[in-house]
């Protein structure tokens, strides 16, 4: 494979060190910082999927809950719930030693709902002005950051950047293209 013809200097997400990116694709510094970052994404899903079958488990009619059920529902630490019930902020029920229960209904008015793991976020559709003072055309594009086009075309089908035609040239965005190509060096 041919080596590139820019630089990419990003910044790592998981150890914070600037490092040359190999591809655009690339957000971490080594073959490490990428397992520690799939590792917390793969820790952080088991724990809500946990955590929705503690919801699921949670009788609708029920007014007072266990702690961990709290915890599930509105994702609010022990210590914060144990705080709330402290100061007397939420009425609580003390059925023996660690069988401590919380209203429901008080919590609901405190705090919203967990949002669940398995919903995903809705897509929103972007609105994009495509008149040619917002526009790049392809050849531009490849000017401006030194690539050949059909590298450029090779990215605008990738990420699904939309192009329009007018005549003999394609236009793209400038808002998707630069931040597309931010922190690259020619």
């Amino acid at each position: 494979m041919p080596a590139a013809k820019f630089e990419i200097i990003r910044k790592c997400k998981i150890c914070g060190e600037e490092f040359l990116a190999k591809t655009i694709d690339s957000w971490y510094c080594s073959k490490r910082c990428s397992r520690i970052a799939w590792k917390r994404k793969d820790d952080e899903r088991k724990r809500n999927l946990k955590l929705d079958e503690i919801v699921k488990s949670i009788p609708k009619k029920q007014d007072y809950i266990k702690v961990t059920e709290a915890y599930a529902l509105f994702g609010i630490s022990r210590d914060t719930l144990y705080r709330l019930i402290h100061k007397g902020t939420i009425s609580h029920i003390n059925l023996g030693t660690k069988q401590i229960r919380v209203s429901k209904e008080e919590l609901m008015k405190l705090y919203p709902l967990r949002r669940k793991a398995l919903d995903k976020p809705k897509t929103v559709a972007k609105i994009y002005r495509m008149e040619e003072k917002d526009c790049y055309t392809i050849g531009e594009v490849s000017k401006k950051n030194k690539l050949d086009n059909s590298t450029v075309y090779l990215h605008i089908r990738k990420y699904s950047i939309p192009t329009r035609q007018i005549g003999n040239y394609v236009y793209v965005p400038k808002k998707e293209i630069d931040n597309l190509y931010k922190g690259m060096k020619i």
